[in-house]
């Protein structure tokens, strides 16, 4: 996916450019000749051995950025520039996450150009320089993808920075471009994918704009049902992207800013964790069952701050309701086969929290039911067959 432009590396010369002539921890037009206080500080900082995170940062990305232009064919063979091994830029890239979990340092990174460098890091499509095909390793698209994660995590500038960049779709479309039976010919690759989803994750939760934006996304939701595994046309998602795609759901349907229209767009994900992924005989993962049943009790105990409250409430009970005899069913099972297993043996500690989880479900679906009633007939949904394409 291109970034902007007709410049495949636009996204790159982006942040030399800025790194040349700013250090992102303040506008690069108020620069003013350091007095002679500051000089005598940084001086002090230097015999001390302190370590400067901003320049340190600032020395990371320019060794990234000669390093990928290198791998790419973009540098001029007479330009002196250190490339390094891809092992080298993976430790780089996690060094630079470890910087990044600061907020402010976070904030500094997104000055000096960081967030579109991530994101034209990550999304990169093969082109051909010279006659020959140049490209991206996956495992630096993955590290780019976890320092993008972590900037993000509840840092609301960055957030919205990064909806002022379009990172949406460029996330979405990469992980139908690594979802199995893409139009790209990539293998299918579930650890890109995670990191994807976890990307989104960190960059939408608990802001009300993102949020909003990504649940009116059709693709979007396409992605979730993907990552969830409500398709047959494909193989079960592994486990790890299962759960961050159950933990994002959870988070937009229990959000402060969830609204009835949200819950109804979701209501068919609903009903399959309802049909599904509580069930041990589909779902062989016990922390996704766990999950899975922590999300339904919670929903069915859940008080939104919207003004539509109450209709909110009746919208999420009713779906869960539907199916309150098939998660009787299953629940009354799985708890009796829980109780049969040895105290205090491994197996029986093992399944203690699914046990307590399943209880809790019993209740919360038992008082749902008294207050609001339903007519019993359950509605088992057949899994959802999502299309996914490039066109967005």
């Amino acid at each position: 996916m291109a970034t902007g432009g007709n410049n495949p590396f636009q996204w790159l010369g982006l942040l030399k450019w800025s790194l040349a002539y700013s250090d992102g921890t303040q506008p690069s037009g108020d620069t003013e000749p350091m007095s002679k206080d500051d000089v005598e500080f940084l001086e002090k900082v230097m015999k001390e051995g302190i370590i400067d995170e901003g320049e340190r940062m600032k020395s990371i990305l320019k060794d990234l950025t000669d390093s990928l232009g290198m791998m790419l064919g973009e540098s001029k063979q007479e330009e002196k520039r250190k490339e390094l091994e891809e092992d080298d830029m993976i430790e780089l890239l996690q060094e630079l996450r470890d910087i990044v979990e600061q907020i402010d340092y976070a904030r500094a990174f997104m000055a000096m150009g960081g967030i579109p460098f991530l994101l034209g890091c990550a999304t990169y499509h093969a082109a051909k320089i010279d006659g020959a095909e140049r490209t991206i390793p996956k495992s630096i698209r993955k590290g780019a993808l976890g320092v993008f994660s972590t900037m993000c995590q509840n840092n609301a500038p960055v957030q919205l920075a990064c909806l002022e960049h379009g990172h949406m779709p460029q996330l979405i479309q990469l992980f139908f471009d690594y979802t199995p039976g893409n139009e790209c010919g990539n293998d299918g690759d579930d650890s890109i994918r995670e990191k994807v989803v976890q990307a989104m994750s960190a960059s939408i939760r608990s802001h009300s704009m993102a949020e909003h934006i990504f649940c009116q996304n059709e693709q979007g939701k396409v992605m979730l049902q993907l990552g969830l595994g409500m398709q047959q046309t494909t193989p079960k998602p592994s486990a790890q992207l299962r759960k961050r795609s159950l933990f994002l759901l959870r988070a937009l349907l229990t959000s402060d800013d969830a609204t009835i229209e949200r819950h109804r767009k979701f209501q068919d994900v609903i009903s399959f964790i309802c049909t599904h992924e509580i069930d041990d005989m589909w779902e062989e993962d016990a922390e996704i069952r766990e999950m899975s049943l922590a999300m339904l009790s919670q929903l069915l105990r859940f008080k939104s701050t919207q003004s539509d409250q109450s209709s909110i409430q009746e919208q999420v009970s009713k779906v869960i309701l539907q199916h309150k005899n098939h998660i009787g069913s299953i629940g009354v099972t799985r708890i009796q086969a829980i109780r049969n297993l040895k105290e205090g043996s491994e197996e029986r500690e093992y399944a203690t929290l699914e046990l307590d989880e399943w209880e809790s479900l019993m209740v919360a679906l038992a008082e749902a039911d008294k207050e609001g009633g339903s007519d019993g007939n359950d509605v088992v949904p057949q899994l959802a067959i999502c299309d996914f394409g490039r066109n967005m």
